[in-house]
């Protein structure tokens, strides 16, 4: 039986869009299935005592300024340090990844957690907005329209709830955070040793 690696992240993250592709490959590489778990990174924070970008230190802001750029240039990937529509709420952006992912299958979820991301981080497109988010899946040959009805569905909410559930009893306190037979790895930069512990 291959090895599942829990997939937790919230579709405004950076450190997420900037791991996200290379998680996957990573993945399909050592046959791993994802499951996609997009989550409410605010309730998260709530237990685990994070706080949203807003509230931190003002040294801590800038720092995150300097890694996202230093990570960005190291992996060659379009990255806008302070997009127009940032802060976001994600969260229309995210039961739409869970619609994906329930309606179409893991790749078709995976495709548009990535789009989205990328809209927000390299396109400077406002993913807090129906209208924009329709589009981005549409460019994923998907139906927008319709992702975004199934986002307010019982079952997509539950599914929505219950990824945020697991998450607090895996004790995540960051975005993208993964998690393989068990072990914790948080943050695109662990991808390594997520690799490793895959090949065990």
């Amino acid at each position: 039986m291959s090895k599942v690696c829990q997939y937790f992240f919230a579709a405004h993250s950076p450190w997420a869009y900037l791991g996200h592709e290379r998680f996957i490959a990573i993945a399909r590489k050592h046959g791993v299935q994802i499951d996609v778990k997009p989550c409410d990174l605010s309730k998260v924070f709530g237990v685990s005592g994070g706080l949203p970008l807003a509230k931190r230190a003002p040294q801590r802001q800038a720092y995150r300024l300097v890694e996202l750029a230093r990570w960005a240039e190291y992996l060659g990937i379009a990255l806008t340090l302070q997009p127009r529509f940032f802060p976001v709420s994600p969260e229309l952006a995210n039961k739409m990844i869970v619609a994906a992912r329930m309606t179409h299958g893991t790749d078709v979820g995976l495709k548009l957690a990535g789009a989205i991301m990328r809209g927000l981080w390299a396109e400077d497109r406002n993913i807090g907005d129906e209208a924009t988010l329709v589009q981005i899946a549409g460019d994923c040959e998907l139906d927008g329209k319709a992702l975004v009805k199934s986002s307010e569905t019982a079952s997509v909410l539950a599914e929505y709830d219950r990824n945020t559930d697991d998450a607090n009893a895996a004790s995540v306190f960051g975005s993208p955070w993964y998690v393989l037979e068990g072990e914790n790895f948080w943050g695109q930069d662990r991808l390594d040793f997520l690799e490793r512990a895959m090949t065990k």
